[in-house]
């Protein structure tokens, strides 16, 4: 019997990642390129349905032993595919699986790339073997996820998962990039993190480790917090304190099994689901205090899973 594959794309404003996968979720060979760049936003299309048909004609396999490639994106995808607008990729309210499938002749999925991510650790990382779980990016925005019954729930326009743009603090008088103010991004990417940090240095005379870097990011404060700095420890708990009153909102809706917490700032370990844990037993009702936190285990490689994972039933 033929072993079927199935791939799963990537595709950032930058780089497109891809990956060879059995169906059982085995990683059995990834490239990356960089993300052709032009005004018509199929071009980059092209692109990549050529590198995966390279790659198919390279590995000798027969249409037959391909179960469907599996496509992330960086902007909601409806159900059934179509995409209003990737700002970032310069395409705009058409079907990309439509627009795939007839560039590659075979079955095309495609989902929100943190939706994937989501779907990649539930699949093959931390979430594996539970059927509901959240998942939440922190990088230079927040990013997430929402997994129930073993499938993403990406709401009617695509948008579901949103959980950095969770109102979380209604006194906030600057504004988020989305327009808003009081965002969870203001406080718990690395961008709100560094953001915070700069507030709390300019607002005290503290001594701190934090005045020593000229170009402070948020390893530098979570690495000084660990060492016991107060500075650096007061905004990794202002942070964490704001993340756990978000994940505590999502819990009373949909009481999942685990919340995963991925992207940069999740290489910072324990700290972070440790302190978002103390906060977040004291913001829920009993019955979801003792719900789990883990931290990515599957790092830049999720959104390939994820898309995979789409064209395997």
């Amino acid at each position: 019997m033929e072993q079927k594959i199935c791939f799963g794309v990537d595709i950032g404003g930058t780089a497109v990642k891809a990956g060879m996968f059995d169906i059982e979720g085995n990683l059995l060979e990834k490239w990356e390129f960089s993300t052709v760049k032009s005004a018509d936003g199929k071009v980059l299309l092209k692109s990549v349905a050529g590198f995966i048909k390279e790659k198919i004609h390279e590995k000798k396999l027969s249409d037959r032993m391909i179960a469907g490639v599996g496509v992330g994106v960086p902007g909601p995808v409806k159900e059934d595919g179509h995409v209003l607008i990737l700002p970032n990729l310069g395409l705009s309210n058409f079907n990309i699986e439509e627009e795939l499938k007839k560039l590659l002749g075979l079955p095309v999925k495609a989902g929100n790339d943190a939706n994937n991510a989501a779907l990649g650790e539930q699949w093959m990382g931390s979430g594996r073997g539970c059927q509901s779980m959240v998942m939440v990016t922190l990088g230079t925005g927040v990013g997430g996820g929402v997994v129930v019954d073993g499938r993403v729930l990406a709401g009617k326009n695509g948008a579901g998962g949103e959980i950095g743009h969770i109102l979380v603090n209604e006194n906030e008088t600057i504004s988020c990039g989305c327009g808003k103010k009081g965002c969870l991004e203001q406080y718990s990417s690395a961008t709100g993190i560094v953001r915070m940090a700069k507030e709390y240095l300019n607002s005290s005379s503290e001594a701190s480790a934090l005045r020593s870097y000229k170009n402070l990011n948020a390893k530098e404060i979570f690495d000084c917090a660990k060492s016991g700095d107060s500075l650096a420890l007061a905004v990794v708990e202002k942070s964490c304190y704001y993340l756990a009153k978000a994940l505590a909102h999502i819990a009373q809706v949909l009481d999942p099994e685990v919340f995963v917490i991925g992207g940069g700032v999740s290489r910072a370990g324990e700290i972070i689901t440790d302190t978002i844990r103390k906060y977040y037993r004291g913001m829920v009702m009993d019955a979801l205090k003792d719900t789990e936190f883990r931290l990515a285990i599957l790092g830049n490689d999720a959104g390939i899973y994820g898309a995979a994972k789409l064209v395997i039933a």
